[in-house]
């Protein structure tokens, strides 16, 4: 079975080396696993949160996204997409608003952290306090749930906003779950509830000063600083007063560390030694600033493309959208029906499976044959098939072509050899035994489009 990850990108401030290493690397060696379908989004609606500079804001995205593409994203291979080219995600979002306990939003961290400082300081407790700060688990709910994400991999400090979600979706489920199951004919839950993962093992690289490398302490060394800069800033690296020729322990070098991240376990090694034969810190930052520059220096010349490319980089970001929005349009329109919000012309199974039945109208079905491919049928009204979909490797790839007859079915389907359907000559499953001919298909597609409109 294919696992599906999901992972935020925040879009703000530079990303550097502690970057690099503590998350953009190891996330993205995780996406090449296989039997994994990853998502990888820049989170540009939180970070409205944070800042409030315009400016600010579209360059940090346009700097995170190229980062990221830099380092080794395959947009091929994963989902890449902006946040906010997502509509379905603010519409999840005010459906869970909906359902979302007020006492949960009050426990989150970053509202109770908030409220704190303000009584710590004798200001009203909301003082500063925005709704988007006090809103934000519904939001990273929304993200998650809308692609039903199996995984999130998170620090510990987020723990608690994947818990929120888990919350907030079983809520839903169980408020809306019936009504869904009538509206979709589908057994099980309309929103997947995600597991956190925790990675151990997640580096942490020391900064400037020896404490974690972060941009509150100032101690950062941007990833993509130019060699000059780079150096002077390893130069600057904290060291202690041991000299030439005086042994010194690695493994309580904050610059061996630094090194180690960047540098195969041969190489490490053989610092290692140079260590206890007491090479001189001078020699030991030279040595650091080329092994540095030595992994950078491609993925810096392919930032500056991509950052000088910006038509390319939104080429890549919409293709992810488009992509992402496979999954999230029929979804968004199952939880509409489920929730009461569907068009006047179809009686709302909402008001319970009798009413689901005299609807009448035609809908897909997914489901899993027992050798473990993913397929679809499209029935009429009375529950009768029309249409037989092929097999597909995973339920996103079914997802994707219903999508696809949504949108273009009533216009490009046509029937081809032995009763096969085809849409624009790709093959896309058979007609059923009774069916006069693809008519009956498209105009099936038609009604459920104009229920719509």
């Amino acid at each position: 079975m294919t696992t599906r990850v999901l992972t935020g990108i925040t879009t703000t401030g530079t990303p550097h080396l502690g970057n690099y290493a503590g998350a953009i690397r190891p996330a993205i060696a995780a996406s090449r696993v296989e039997g994994v379908e990853s998502f990888f989004f820049l989170a540009d609606y939180h970070a409205l949160i944070k800042a409030d500079d315009p400016v600010r804001v579209a360059r940090s995205r346009q700097e995170i996204a190229a980062t990221w593409l830099a380092c080794g994203l395959d947009p091929k291979r994963v989902v890449f997409y902006r946040q906010s080219d997502i509509p379905e995600i603010p519409q999840l979002s005010w459906l869970l608003t909906c359902v979302a306990a007020k006492g949960l939003l009050n426990r989150a961290h970053a509202y109770k952290a908030a409220v704190d400082r303000n009584a710590g300081t004798g200001e009203d407790a909301d003082a500063g306090v925005t709704a988007g700060l006090y809103m934000y688990p519904v939001l990273m709910a929304a993200d998650i749930l809308a692609f039903g994400a199996h995984k999130v991999p998170v620090g510990r400090d987020q723990i608690q906003h994947i818990e929120m979600a888990r919350d907030i979706g079983q809520r839903f489920n169980h408020l809306y779950g019936d009504s869904w199951r009538a509206v979709t004919g589908k057994a099980g839950e309309p929103l997947v509830l995600p597991e956190v993962t925790i990675d151990e093992q997640v580096a942490t690289l020391p900064g400037l000063d020896g404490r974690k490398m972060s941009k509150s302490y100032d101690n950062t060394i941007p990833l993509f600083a130019p060699p000059a800069e780079l150096k002077k800033l390893v130069m600057s690296i904290v060291t202690d007063s041991r000299a030439p020729g005086e042994p010194k322990d690695a493994d309580d070098s904050n610059l061996f560390q630094l090194y180690q991240a960047f540098s195969t376990p041969e190489q490490a090694a053989e610092m290692r030694h140079a260590f206890a034969e007491g090479i001189g810190w001078g020699d030991a930052k030279q040595r650091m600033f080329a092994r540095i520059e030595d992994a950078v220096a491609p993925m810096r010349e392919q930032y500056q493309l991509l950052i000088a490319r910006p038509a390319e980089l939104e080429e890549i970001l919409l293709d992810g959208a488009r992509r992402a929005r496979d999954l999230t349009v029929p979804l968004l329109d199952e939880l509409r029906q489920a929730v009461g919000l569907g068009a006047f012309t179809a009686a709302q199974a909402a008001a319970g499976p009798a009413r689901a039945q005299a609807q009448k109208l035609p809908q897909f079905k997914q489901y899993r044959e027992a050798d473990g491919r993913f397929l679809f049928k499209l029935v009429d009204g009375e529950g009768s098939l029309l249409l037989q979909g092929d097999g597909h490797a995973s339920p996103r790839e079914a997802g994707q072509l219903i999508a696809r007859l949504r949108r273009e079915g009533a216009d490009a389907l046509h029937e081809m050899e032995q009763r096969a359907v085809g849409l624009l000559g790709e093959r896309v499953g058979t007609l059923a035994d009774g069916v006069a001919g693809v008519d009956a298909v498209i105009e099936a597609l038609r009604v459920m489009n104009a229920t719509e409109e």
